[in-house]
């Protein structure tokens, strides 16, 4: 019987081809939203802390008189670290002795929470105290009687601080999401890369497979493709191992040993 002639049809794609996500670099990265900032056309906000009332009255009203809005005055350690967390103010200037909590150890809360920067009010000017202040993270202090010359400098400057550090901190934390972003990316693409490879093997396999099918079976092009494609389906075989079993059958032989002396 005559062998059948082969098809002239042309060549067709054996398997899915990657789309060109899976070849092209991930998605540019996004910049991580900033720190919301405060308007700078308010006045700045302060809560004082000071259990001796009139003191506290007269500090009101020097930081009133010069611009600054007292949104909150606390007689004890406890009120200040409570109106702090409740305002978020500007700046907390905290004298160091009050009763209930003391003012370093509510300017240790505040600041372990970075809420605001604190002003230490103290009658006192031994270097302990002001290790201990500085310790606990605030960033100036005020010797009493503090006058408007040798308190808003150091208001200002604690706020100034304060602002620094937490730019940096952002800047910490925006290098931190990229590293992670980009680690991610990374990683995605190289699980992309290694199913192109599977991909490209498994191609050249099934195009192997199929020219073996059409010189050894008498198959058509499309033929031998269309055969490897719906065996794959219907006995439930990856298109690579039916490949590999049409190749084994079908390719050359390995040299035996019969064949040497």
């Amino acid at each position: 019987m005559a062998a059948r002639k082969k098809s002239e049809e042309p060549s067709i794609n054996i398997d899915e081809v990657l789309t060109d996500e899976e070849l092209k670099a991930v998605a540019n990265e996004s910049e991580p939203a900033e720190r919301k900032a405060k308007p700078e056309d308010g006045p700045r906000t302060v809560v004082v802390a000071e259990d001796e009332a009139v003191n506290r009255m007269d500090l009101v009203a020097m930081l009133e008189d010069n611009g600054y809005e007292v949104v909150g005055q606390a007689a004890n350690g406890e009120e200040a670290v409570e109106l702090t967390r409740k305002y978020r103010p500007d700046v907390v200037c905290m004298d160091v002795k009050m009763p209930r909590m003391d003012g370093i150890t509510a300017a240790g809360i505040i600041c372990d929470e970075n809420i605001a920067p604190v002003v230490m009010l103290t009658a006192f000017s031994q270097t302990d105290l002001v290790k201990k202040a500085t310790g606990a993270g605030a960033m100036a202090y005020v010797t009493k009687p503090y006058e408007q010359s040798n308190l808003l400098p150091p208001l200002e400057v604690a706020m100034g601080r304060f602002a620094e550090i937490n730019d940096l901190l952002d800047s910490v934390e925006r290098s931190e999401r990229k590293l992670k972003e980009t680690t991610d990316q990374l990683k995605e693409t190289e699980e992309k890369l290694k199913k192109a490879e599977d991909t490209l093997e498994e191609r050249k396999l099934v195009d192997r497979a199929k020219g073996l099918l059409m010189d050894k079976a008498d198959f058509s092009e499309q033929g031998a493709f269309r055969w490897i494609q719906k065996t794959s389906m219907d006995q439930r075989i990856p298109k690579k191992r039916l490949a590999q079993a049409i190749i084994a059958k079908y390719g050359d032989p390995k040299p035996s040993d019969s064949g040497e002396r």
